[in-house]
């Protein structure tokens, strides 16, 4: 590690006012506001429906389409108590398109809200689904952390997913302090969600209308897709002093054959995240085919640590660490590129493949302001002020920047 570990988080703090925290989205979504910061500097304002406009026609578009499950259960005990207990990951089976195939028990890491009010009984919740009455029960197995292994057992032949798409709620983000209702359903999710995994919204993403994606094809912008199932460890804080001492919380990713052979046609073109989740994928990808360039052949799938781009110095180009992903694809005739990731992109970091950024406004003392630094560097700082001088909506249902990789 280097410097990295010695930045304090309270250099990245700013006054966020309630009244700028965005509790739903607007109607339309592309009718949002978008700042973009130019590569030289220039703060502009921006409709985010301009995005097409903004963006050269040699750019490869990459978004995250993930999609929110409902994780969120809530489950009424004989007493009244209310216990919340709310999905993070898959533990049995550990694969997420198998848990939410399963159609009899699966086991989740889960946290529990009003934990001291469930004693060791299984919990029992039954809805009436497509003429059937479905009843799920959930019993405590082990502790994991301040997180618990829950089993969930249920009836009827439905899957998992089906099970939390009835009787789960959409999981909003705590700061939004309101619950859930069915517009939510449709408005924390992107038009292009395509698979089950996340339980937090690529947020950037739902700025995106039909006519925005018209728009770019009509630009010859190419859009490309990448899944990385966004965790609840995206709203952890940073409570350290330093960001040496937070530990990153670690997501699923997936990305096809094909995408990675558009970014390596795009290396010398422009290259533009929509979201902080694609970033965070597109940069693991590099330091996945770093490991495979020196010759590490046990990694078939991505596994990237938290400070491995820091302890690990390399002049292995783009090119060359994606062509290494391209030929152990090949090598093993695979399509797909499954792993892991757990990097922090904080100040110092040199971006491998992204020159700029899409993304909403984050919260204070974050890991993704951390990121939003290294691409920018201090000029976030002038970005922020800018916006909320400029009554911009922040955090998930707020308004959205474009962000170019400063000159």
């Amino acid at each position: 590690m280097v410097e990295v570990s010695a930045i304090a988080i309270e250099d990245f703090d700013y006054p966020l006012p309630e009244d700028n925290i965005a509790k739903f989205p607007l109607k339309e979504r592309d009718k949002a506001k978008l700042l973009c910061l130019t590569e030289d500097g220039k703060i502009e304002n921006k409709i985010f429906s301009d995005l097409p406009s903004l963006l050269n026609e040699d750019t490869l578009l990459v978004l995250n389409d993930t999609k929110v499950v409902y994780a969120r259960l809530f489950f009424q005990k004989p007493s009244g108590a209310t216990i919340e207990i709310f999905c993070l990951e898959p533990i049995d089976p550990i694969d997420m398109q198998l848990a939410f195939s399963e159609t009899k028990k699966c086991r989740w890491k889960c946290l529990v809200g009003n934990n001291k009010k469930w004693k060791n009984e299984a919990l029992t919740k039954t809805i009436s689904f497509e003429d059937k009455t479905v009843t799920l029960s959930a019993e405590r197995i082990a502790q994991d952390e301040n997180a618990w292994v829950i089993q969930f057992e249920w009836n009827e032949n439905l899957s998992f997913a089906e099970i939390l798409q009835s009787m789960g709620e959409v999981p909003l983000p705590p700061y939004l302090k309101r619950k859930a209702n069915e517009e939510d359903k449709t408005d924390y999710q992107t038009i292009y969600a395509d698979h089950d995994g996340s339980v937090a919204a690529p947020t950037a993403g739902l700025h995106f209308s039909d006519k925005t994606f018209l728009d770019l094809k009509s630009k010859n912008i190419k859009c490309d897709f990448v899944t990385l199932h966004v965790g609840a460890g995206t709203f952890k804080p940073v409570t350290s002093e330093t960001i040496g001492e937070h530990i990153m919380h670690t997501e699923r990713i997936c990305i096809s054959r094909n995408v990675i052979a558009d970014l390596l046609n795009y290396c010398d073109k422009k290259i533009i995240c929509v979201g902080t989740t694609s970033v965070r994928t597109l940069e693991s990808l590099y330091w996945h085919g770093v490991k495979l360039q020196n010759g590490d052949g046990k990694y078939q799938e991505v596994d990237v640590k938290q400070w491995e781009p820091y302890n690990n110095p390399t002049n292995i180009s783009t090119k060359e660490a994606l062509q290494a992903i391209l030929d152990n694809l090949d090598r093993n005739n695979a399509d797909f590129l499954f792993g892991q990731t757990q990097i922090i992109i904080a100040p110092s970091y040199t971006y491998r493949i992204t020159n700029g950024m899409v993304t909403n406004f984050h919260q204070p003392k974050s890991t993704l302001l951390l990121l939003v630094s290294a691409m920018i560097g201090d000029k976030w700082k002038e970005a922020y002020d800018f916006a909320l001088k400029h009554d911009y909506r922040f955090l998930s249902f707020g308004d959205a920047c474009l962000f170019l990789h400063q000159r």
